[in-house]
């Protein structure tokens, strides 16, 4: 089992930065995928950003292309979201969540940080 343990949310004004970051803990070696969800209040959880352990290939939904970048520490097990232009609509609980080598879901899943981004 892989352990993950986010932090860096808080609130900010519109247009505004923040980076995350996610630290993972345990079984890292059967890391496959480390993806970034959020779950706005009323809404179903969303995907948002993913890396490949390796760090080669990344992914993001449309509306957070160009705005938000994914990234890993290779001298550490932490994968950061640096989000920058962000919007109310940004608003959210971030959590992150590992997807293992051959699985095709996430299974892990950390406790979430909370985003506040003010109009």
């Amino acid at each position: 089992q892989v352990q993950l343990v986010e932090s860096g949310g808080g609130l900010v004004q519109a247009g505004g930065s923040l980076r995350l970051s996610c630290a993972a803990e345990g079984s890292t070696f059967n890391i496959y995928r480390l993806g970034w969800f959020r779950q706005a209040p009323g809404k179903e959880r969303e995907f948002v950003a993913a890396i490949s352990w390796g760090g080669s290939s990344t992914y993001y939904a449309d509306d957070v292309k160009g705005r938000f970048t994914i990234s890993r520490d290779n001298a550490e097990t932490t994968v950061y979201l640096q989000m920058n232009s962000l919007k109310p609509e940004d608003t959210a609980v971030y959590y992150c969540a590992v997807r293992k080598i051959s699985r095709n879901e996430y299974d892990d899943w950390g406790q979430g940080t909370q985003v506040t981004v003010s109009s």
